[in-house]
Protein backbone atom coordinates (compact mmCIF):
# COMPACT_ATOMS: atom_id res chain seq x y z
CA UNK A 1 0.00 0.00 0.00
CA UNK A 2 1.21 3.36 -0.86
CA UNK A 3 1.07 6.35 1.15
CA UNK A 4 0.08 9.61 -0.28
CA UNK A 5 2.19 12.69 1.16
CA UNK A 6 1.22 16.02 0.65
CA UNK A 7 3.81 18.23 0.00
CA UNK A 8 4.16 22.23 -0.48
CA UNK A 9 7.11 24.14 -2.37
CA UNK A 10 7.85 27.93 -1.47
CA UNK A 11 10.39 29.86 -3.72
CA UNK A 12 10.35 32.96 -1.52
CA UNK A 13 10.15 36.43 -2.59
CA UNK A 14 9.54 40.02 -1.18
CA UNK A 15 7.02 41.51 -3.70
CA UNK A 16 5.93 37.86 -5.45
CA UNK A 17 6.29 34.26 -3.17
CA UNK A 18 5.50 31.11 -5.42
CA UNK A 19 3.89 28.38 -3.56
CA UNK A 20 2.98 24.63 -5.00
CA UNK A 21 1.40 21.91 -3.84
CA UNK A 22 1.72 18.43 -4.55
CA UNK A 23 0.57 14.79 -3.50
CA UNK A 24 3.47 12.12 -3.89
CA UNK A 25 2.63 8.21 -3.62
CA UNK A 26 5.93 6.54 -4.24
CA UNK A 27 6.99 8.33 -7.28
CA UNK A 28 3.82 9.03 -8.69
CA UNK A 29 3.07 12.63 -8.04
CA UNK A 30 -0.48 14.67 -8.79
CA UNK A 31 -0.55 18.72 -8.89
CA UNK A 32 -3.02 19.97 -6.52
CA UNK A 33 -2.28 24.21 -6.37
CA UNK A 34 -0.02 26.36 -7.17
CA UNK A 35 0.51 30.38 -7.29
CA UNK A 36 1.72 33.03 -5.70
CA UNK A 37 1.36 35.28 -3.02
CA UNK A 38 1.82 39.52 -3.64
CA UNK A 39 2.87 41.20 -0.76
CA UNK A 40 1.90 44.69 -2.30
CA UNK A 41 2.06 47.99 -0.92
CA UNK A 42 3.45 49.10 2.31
CA UNK A 43 6.60 49.02 4.43
CA UNK A 44 8.56 46.51 4.84
CA UNK A 45 7.23 45.35 8.26
CA UNK A 46 3.35 44.85 6.82
CA UNK A 47 4.90 43.39 3.57
CA UNK A 48 6.46 40.06 5.80
CA UNK A 49 3.42 40.07 7.47
CA UNK A 50 0.93 39.56 4.48
CA UNK A 51 3.59 36.71 3.26
CA UNK A 52 3.63 35.17 7.15
CA UNK A 53 -0.42 35.53 7.11
CA UNK A 54 -0.44 33.91 2.96
CA UNK A 55 1.57 30.78 3.59
CA UNK A 56 -0.56 30.62 6.98
CA UNK A 57 -3.69 30.66 5.05
CA UNK A 58 -2.37 27.69 2.34
CA UNK A 59 -1.33 25.08 5.56
CA UNK A 60 -4.78 25.63 6.43
CA UNK A 61 -6.63 25.52 3.24
CA UNK A 62 -4.36 22.51 1.40
CA UNK A 63 -2.89 20.76 4.96
CA UNK A 64 0.29 19.94 3.65
CA UNK A 65 2.55 17.19 6.14
CA UNK A 66 6.05 18.46 4.31
CA UNK A 67 7.29 21.92 3.41
CA UNK A 68 10.34 22.84 0.96
CA UNK A 69 12.01 25.76 0.35
CA UNK A 70 14.52 27.40 -1.78
CA UNK A 71 17.84 28.89 -0.33
CA UNK A 72 18.68 31.96 -0.70
CA UNK A 73 21.45 32.98 -2.96
CA UNK A 74 23.84 35.41 -3.11
CA UNK A 75 22.57 38.91 -4.89
CA UNK A 76 25.52 40.71 -6.75
CA UNK A 77 23.21 43.72 -4.83
CA UNK A 78 23.41 43.03 -0.99
CA UNK A 79 20.58 44.97 0.14
CA UNK A 80 18.40 42.56 -2.28
CA UNK A 81 19.63 40.37 -0.80
CA UNK A 82 19.40 40.85 2.73
CA UNK A 83 15.52 41.83 1.84
CA UNK A 84 14.86 38.41 0.05
CA UNK A 85 16.65 36.70 3.29
CA UNK A 86 14.08 38.41 5.72
CA UNK A 87 11.06 36.74 3.06
CA UNK A 88 12.38 33.70 3.34
CA UNK A 89 12.43 34.35 7.22
CA UNK A 90 9.13 34.82 7.12
CA UNK A 91 8.19 31.84 4.67
CA UNK A 92 9.99 29.55 7.00
CA UNK A 93 8.56 30.98 10.43
CA UNK A 94 5.13 30.56 9.07
CA UNK A 95 5.74 26.77 7.82
CA UNK A 96 7.28 26.49 11.63
CA UNK A 97 4.08 28.06 12.86
CA UNK A 98 2.00 25.44 10.88
CA UNK A 99 3.79 22.58 12.13
CA UNK A 100 5.92 21.54 9.01
CA UNK A 101 8.94 20.08 9.01
CA UNK A 102 10.70 21.99 6.35
CA UNK A 103 13.45 21.11 3.97
CA UNK A 104 15.82 23.94 2.39
CA UNK A 105 16.95 23.13 -1.15
CA UNK A 106 19.83 25.29 -3.10
CA UNK A 107 18.77 25.97 -6.57
CA UNK A 108 21.55 24.19 -8.31
CA UNK A 109 19.76 21.30 -6.19
CA UNK A 110 16.49 22.20 -7.63
CA UNK A 111 17.52 22.75 -11.11
CA UNK A 112 20.20 18.85 -11.18
CA UNK A 113 16.59 17.06 -9.33
CA UNK A 114 14.56 18.45 -12.74
CA UNK A 115 16.25 18.43 -15.06
CA UNK A 116 19.78 16.74 -14.09
CA UNK A 117 21.95 19.81 -14.98
CA UNK A 118 22.55 22.08 -11.79
CA UNK A 119 22.62 24.87 -14.83
CA UNK A 120 19.32 24.55 -16.40
CA UNK A 121 17.64 27.62 -17.79
CA UNK A 122 13.88 28.75 -15.96
CA UNK A 123 12.25 27.35 -19.01
CA UNK A 124 13.70 23.90 -18.81
CA UNK A 125 12.53 23.57 -15.32
CA UNK A 126 9.59 24.72 -16.04
CA UNK A 127 8.91 22.53 -18.36
CA UNK A 128 9.98 19.37 -16.27
CA UNK A 129 7.37 20.38 -14.12
CA UNK A 130 4.89 20.51 -16.47
CA UNK A 131 5.48 16.91 -18.13
CA UNK A 132 5.61 15.56 -14.43
CA UNK A 133 2.85 17.08 -13.16
CA UNK A 134 1.03 16.49 -16.71
CA UNK A 135 -0.46 20.22 -16.71
CA UNK A 136 -1.69 21.49 -19.93
CA UNK A 137 -0.15 24.61 -19.58
CA UNK A 138 3.20 25.97 -17.74
CA UNK A 139 2.57 27.76 -14.56
CA UNK A 140 3.79 31.24 -13.85
CA UNK A 141 7.31 31.81 -13.57
CA UNK A 142 7.32 31.39 -9.30
CA UNK A 143 4.94 28.66 -9.09
CA UNK A 144 6.97 26.57 -11.31
CA UNK A 145 9.33 27.05 -9.31
CA UNK A 146 7.35 26.48 -6.01
CA UNK A 147 6.27 23.41 -7.48
CA UNK A 148 10.14 22.21 -8.70
CA UNK A 149 11.27 22.55 -5.12
CA UNK A 150 8.39 20.24 -3.98
CA UNK A 151 8.97 17.80 -6.86
CA UNK A 152 13.09 18.22 -5.65
CA UNK A 153 11.79 17.06 -2.12
CA UNK A 154 9.42 14.48 -2.93
CA UNK A 155 12.83 12.97 -4.97
CA UNK A 156 14.75 13.25 -2.14
CA UNK A 157 12.76 11.68 0.49
CA UNK A 158 12.23 8.72 -1.88
CA UNK A 159 10.88 5.99 0.47
CA UNK A 160 11.26 7.89 3.67
CA UNK A 161 8.23 9.93 4.36
CA UNK A 162 6.27 6.35 3.88
CA UNK A 163 8.77 4.96 6.15
CA UNK A 164 7.56 7.27 8.88
CA UNK A 165 9.61 8.63 11.79
CA UNK A 166 11.91 11.48 10.30
CA UNK A 167 13.19 15.24 9.79
CA UNK A 168 14.71 16.90 6.68
CA UNK A 169 17.77 18.84 7.43
CA UNK A 170 19.29 20.56 4.46
CA UNK A 171 17.82 18.48 1.97
CA UNK A 172 18.34 15.37 3.13
CA UNK A 173 15.75 12.89 4.91
CA UNK A 174 17.01 11.82 8.41
CA UNK A 175 15.30 9.40 10.60
CA UNK A 176 14.78 9.74 13.94
CA UNK A 177 16.13 7.90 16.67
CA UNK A 178 13.50 4.63 17.37
CA UNK A 179 11.57 5.00 14.21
Amino acid sequence: MTITVRILGIDPGLRTTGFGVIDCAGQSYRYVASGCIRSGEGGLPERLGRLLEGIGEICRHYQPKLAAIEEVFVNVNPQSTLLLGQARGAAISALVLAGLPVAEYTALQIKKAMVGNGHADKDQVSHMVQRLLQLDGAPQSDAADALACALCHANHLGGAAVLGGGRSRRGRWLALPGS
